[in-house]
Parts: C-alpha cells; structure tokens; sequence
C-alpha cells in the first residue's frame, strides 16, 4: 500500500490513501462553516449600520451621546419633579398656617386646664379692667386716635386733599372690618376657644395690611394689642365667672347638707327629750306604786336614752364625726371605679339613696359604711391615697376614683382598723337581671 509525502522535509506527515478524500471533505466543510460565519457576521454589522471599525466607532459615539442626553433628561425631570413637590408643601403649609382652627370638637380635644393670662382676684376685678380696655379703644378709635396706620400723601386726580379723603374713608372702612370681626370673637367666646380667636384675630389683621398694602393701610400694633388684651380678659373672665358659680354651687350644697344634718339632729332629739320625759314620767309612777322591779327596768331604759341625747348632742357638736361610705355603679361607670365619700346625716342611707336618683340609670352599691369620730380625716386621708387614680382632677369634690374595692379596702382597714363589714363584690341586682334580659332576647 503506497503513502503520499510532503514535500517539504521538516514535515514528516504520512496520510494513508484511503483517508485523503475523508479529510478533504472535512476541510471543506470547516472552511464553509468559517464562510456562513463570517457572512453572518456580516449581515450583523449591517443590521448595526456598521461594515467598519470606524462606522462602529461612531455608531458608539452617537450611542454614548443619546444615552447622556436621557440621562440629563432624566436629572432635569427629577430636579422638576423636587422643585414642584418643595412648592407644594409649601402651599399646603401656607394653606394650614391660613387656616383657623374654630371646631369646638377639635378645640375641645386639645384643651388643657386653663392658665390665667390675667391672673386677678375675682370676676369683678376682671369687669373693671375690661372697662379701662374698652375706654382705651374708644379713645384710639376716634379721629387721629392711632388705631389705624395710613400713607399721609395719597393723591387723587393730582389732588392731596382728596387722596387723604380717599385714606381716610378706606382706614374707617378697614377698622369698622376688624373692630367687627373682633367683636365676633368676643361675643362668641369660651376659654378653651381662646387660643383660635388669637390667631383669627392675628390673620385678620394681616389681611386687613395686605388688602391696604398700595395706601399703606394697617391696624397700628397698639390697638391690635388692646383687642387681644380684651379677648385674653374675656376669656378669663368666663372662666372666673363659672369657677366662681360652680363654688357658689357646692356651698349650697354643703349648707344645704348642713341644714338637713342640722334638722335631723334636732328632730332626733326633740324625739328622744319626748321619749325621756315619758319613762321619767313613767318611772315616778311606778316608785310611787312601790314597783321595785318595774323602777329598775325603767331606770334602765332611761339610761339608754340619756345616752342617745348625749350621742347626738355630740354629733352636733362634733363637726368632724359622721359615717365614712364606699360605693359603686358598675352598670353606670365599669367595674373599676368607686366614690369614697362621707356624709353627718342621722341616717347615712338619706345620703346614699340621694346619690341613686334619676341622674344614674343603677343605684349605687355599698362595699362600706361605718361611723367614725374623726370621718373627716378617714376621707380626706383616703382621697390622698388614692389621689393619683382620681377621675376628675380639676374638681376635687367629685369623689370618683379608678380604683377596684379590693384596692380601697386595703387602705381603709389600714386606717380604719378592722371593717365590721365589707362587700367587695357589688350585687348590682337591676344590673344583672338587665344583662340577663338583653341575653335571652339575644338568643
């Protein structure tokens, strides 16, 4: 079998005849394949616009040049974009600063306990010094008063004389404009509005300097002082004027509790003097008789009602003596809340049953009630205690705290000594048949 050689003799490659045509196809097709890759490398470069390194070139150079204008486009969008959002709040917060905030809800929900801005002794010192005010603004009121400020050399049609005229007639138009609005205020008045009434009163006066801003019109600052001076003693003339009657209110009440302890004090006695005067009577009868046995028996019963006498002619006496009480309404206030109180009547029920009128929907539940010599210190030295769980701490004379009777027991056994009787559990009788009722409809 014969062998093809190369004639180059550094290559010694021997191919024998019967694999010549097989690798000559081989290379065929390899060089087809490079051709069809290189024809569709090709037809890339034209989808690109490209047949050149220097066409490619440029095409990235105007690639490069598209994509910086995007994204300068895209900088100056957001820039904008900031710009406009940076306006808007600014107009929002324009808008809020504009706004007067004159809903009691709102105002009731941020209202505080109230501070004086002109702390004085009582309402009639408060009338008085609205009066000087008011004086004050009528003086600044008149011609030339300094209630308003105005440009002195406003002309019209060439005329001074009419341009002053024309101040004039806009200045009194713009006072009569915040005098009114001011009076509105005024008038439509409660402590916990004062602070919107300032600022209404505040961007009133900016308006009124804006709208006369070409004539130079504004209400001077001395004036706009004295109407906030007379809204601030309003304010706190309403409030020292209902303090002042809810005081006026429990002294009647306190006297009116006074009376009825003072007259059944007397009733009570006058019973007993009624009722000693029978068994003495009694008694001389039956000595008279000889009755032994009756005397001493009467005698007793004598005893026992010179000791009621003495009882009450020591309540009488003793102001501070009466009967401590605990009580609660869990259908009206929850479970967690009790009255810890104290009253002198004869009869500590009168008290109880008052405190269960028609104003509660349940009556009043007694977990306490004792007598004691000094019932006053026991209650005020129970509301100490129990001062930080009180629910009204503005008005000290309502008694209610959020406390359970447990709580309350522990204190008064400490203070009290050993409780003849505690219901720590309310029976709450109409309560539970009323949940009872609503069950069964339920279901």
């Amino acid at each position: 079998m014969g062998t093809i050689k190369d004639t180059q003799p550094s290559q010694h490659l021997s191919v024998p005849w019967f694999g010549a045509r097989k690798m000559a196809r081989k290379l065929i097709n390899e060089v087809q394949n490079l051709r069809a890759q290189r024809d569709a490398a090709y037809k890339q470069l034209e989808k690109l616009g490209a047949l050149t390194i220097l066409q490619l070139e440029a095409r990235r150079a105007e690639l490069e040049l598209e994509i910086a204008e995007q994204s300068d486009r895209i900088s100056r969008g957001w820039s904008e974009g900031a710009a406009r959002l940076e306006a808007l709040k600014k107009q929002i917060l324009a808008a809020r600063q504009s706004i007067v905030a004159t809903e009691d809800l709102a105002l009731l929900q941020e209202v505080g306990i109230y501070q004086y801005r002109h702390p004085l002794t009582d309402a009639v010192a408060y009338e008085k010094a609205l009066e000087i005010i008011e004086n004050q603004m009528k003086s600044m009121t008149r011609k030339d008063g300094g209630a308003v400020l105005a440009t002195t050399d406003w002309a019209v049609n060439g005329s001074v004389t009419e341009g002053r005229a024309m101040v004039r007639d806009f200045s009194k138009l713009m006072l009569r404009a915040f005098n009114a609005e001011a009076d509105t205020l005024v008038r439509g008045l409660k402590p916990y509005k004062l602070d919107g009434a300032l600022d209404r009163l505040r961007k009133v006066a900016e308006t009124i300097e804006r709208l006369g801003r070409t004539m130079k019109i504004q209400i001077s600052e001395p004036y706009y002082q004295l109407r906030v001076s007379e809204l601030e003693l309003t304010s706190d003339f309403l409030q020292k004027q209902a303090e002042e009657k809810e005081a006026e209110r429990l002294e009647r009440e306190r006297l009116r509790e006074e009376r009825k302890v003072q007259q059944e004090i007397e009733h009570e006695r006058a019973q007993l003097e009624k009722e000693r005067q029978h068994y003495a009577n009694a008694l001389q009868a039956v000595i008279a008789k000889g009755d032994q046995a009756g005397a001493m028996r009467l005698s007793e019963q004598l005893g026992e009602v010179d000791q009621k006498i003495k009882n009450v002619d020591f309540r009488a006496a003793n102001i501070r003596a009466g009967y401590v009480y605990v009580i609660s309404n869990i259908g009206s206030f929850g479970e967690k809340m009790v009255k810890v109180g104290m009253t002198r009547r004869l009869d500590p029920m009168d008290r109880i049953r008052e405190l269960s009128d028609a104003s509660v929907p349940f009556n009043f539940d007694i977990h306490a009630l004792f007598f004691s010599k000094d019932a006053v210190g026991i209650e005020t030295e129970m509301h100490e205690r129990l001062a930080s769980s009180r629910v009204n701490i503005v008005n000290r004379r309502r008694e209610f705290f959020h406390v359970t009777p447990a709580e309350v027991k522990a204190h008064l056994g400490q203070l009290a000594g050993e409780l003849l009787e505690f219901q720590e559990f309310p029976e709450a009788i109409e309560y539970r048949q009323c949940l009872h009722e609503q069950s069964r409809g339920f279901h």
